[in-house]
């Protein structure tokens, strides 16, 4: 009987989560072995990869031709940004975000990580710590994913050795002291063979914790861990117009997605830029009225109080509002090929609102190998650097750490309307 039957009926939300590792540390395959032993491998894709692996002459299923395509449009020249797999247990759905690792494609793995709650740096067991590994791990905790799993991958070609285990884990314990990094579980596993993937298999007995399954599977959801604070950025300001419908005249819903915290019937709001106070009169979904709203629910909300609010513009709860910035400093992930230039003004945008921006200085550019801080006047693709930035208006930000939908913006090329970095605030 699988390990999955055991879990019992309950619904642990949605958990995404980033891969990363060197080439050839299993990532490919330990995605294809959670997807085969969880059972989610469509009859006819299972029949692809089992013929392709017989042509080939393997006497078992290569799960690692589940991840190929991606990897042969690579060496095409395609350029692809993240690759995303959707799988399901049961009791949890999963979006794996599959980011290239290679030191040039830095950005791509920053856009993966940005939206992850748990990622699983794999590392090599005959390998052991890499620049990779200290790259991927940076990285990750920059963008604040607050858990971090080390998979020690390949233990079958170690002969499942504990105390080749154990010095990684030092090793790698000793660097997370060094990065400031708090959070992280380590695990031996074989991905190839299936060992502490899905099953526990019999060759790691000295090993008593969770499989990497369970650790998913307990993983906290996004916005599930501590209290946040109501966040709404307005998208659209809905006013129908339906001359046989009276009712509709007074009509005046504010649209959006409510990015964190939550909001009910008769609560009291306060609309940013304005600082306009009033209540919630009602809260709809698909025009049908609901009491509560919750993160990342798209809604409307009725106020009671005419309130000259439009988009780009924030609703907080009044006991929560912020004070409007006019200069950020913040964390910036360059993305384009075209060099940043203190010279010219870009466009900020922050949610759902756009202001125009200029560079103050940048204070440092940060090396991901070895934590060196330098001097830059510019920026190059893939460069991540302290930056401070003038707005000709304000925002309505948190700091990145408490509020990662709130705290994070991208760059805008006004020439061209190109995105050309993304910035964490605090």
């Amino acid at each position: 009987m699988s390990a999955l039957e055991h879990l019992p009926e309950i619904d642990n939300g949605l958990l995404r989560f980033l891969t990363c590792g060197s080439v050839d540390d299993g990532k490919s395959t330990l995605i294809g072995r959670l997807l085969f032993d969880s059972k989610t491998i469509l009859a006819d894709t299972l029949n692809a990869i089992e013929a392709t692996s017989t042509k080939r002459g393997l006497s078992a299923v290569d799960l690692s031709l589940l991840t190929d395509g991606l990897q042969a449009e690579r060496e095409q020249g395609i350029t692809i940004d993240v690759a995303y797999r959707y799988f399901s247990t049961g009791t949890r759905k999963y979006i794996i975000a599959d980011a290239p690792g290679h030191e040039q494609y830095t950005r791509n793995m920053v856009t993966a990580a940005s939206t992850a709650n748990l990622a699983i740096i794999l590392v090599d067991a005959r390998k052991g710590m890499l620049t990779q590994t200290r790259r991927h791990s940076t990285l990750a905790h920059l963008v604040g994913i607050p858990h971090l799993v080390v998979a020690i991958n390949k233990m079958d070609l170690v002969d499942y050795d504990q105390a080749t285990y154990e010095a990684i884990k030092a090793d790698y314990l000793a660097f997370a002291a060094k990065v400031g990094i708090a959070d992280v579980r380590f695990i031996p596993l074989s991905a190839l063979n299936g060992d502490m993937v899905v099953e526990r298999g019999e060759r790691l007995n000295w090993y008593d914790g969770p499989t990497m399954m369970e650790i998913l599977e307990a993983a906290p959801a996004a916005h599930t861990e501590k209290a946040e604070d109501f966040r709404f950025p307005v998208q659209y300001v809905c006013r129908p117009r339906d001359s046989a419908n009276p009712e509709l005249h007074d009509y005046r819903g504010f649209m959006g997605r409510v990015e964190s915290g939550e909001i009910a019937v008769g609560d009291e709001v306060t609309t940013l830029p304005s600082g306009k106070r009033s209540r919630v009169k009602r809260i709809e979904i698909g025009g049908q009225p609901i009491d509560k709203a919750i993160h990342e629910q798209s809604v409307t909300l009725l106020l009671e109080d005419e309130i000259d609010t439009s988009r780009g513009d924030m609703i907080v709860k009044s006991a929560e509002a912020r004070e409007p910035l006019k200069q950020i400093e913040a964390t910036v992930c360059w993305l384009s090929e075209t060099p940043l230039s203190p010279a010219r003004t870009y466009l900020v945008r922050h949610t759902t609102r756009e202001v125009k921006a200029k560079v103050a200085r940048i204070e440092y550019r940060l090396d991901v190998n070895t934590l060196e801080k330098g001097e830059a006047t510019t920026l190059e693709m893939n460069d991540i650097a302290r930056v401070s930035l003038k707005l000709a208006q304000p925002i309505f930000a948190d700091p990145y750490r408490a509020n990662r939908a709130t705290g994070a913006f991208i760059i805008i090329d006004e020439s061209t309307n190109n995105t050309v970095g993304a910035g964490m605030i605090g």
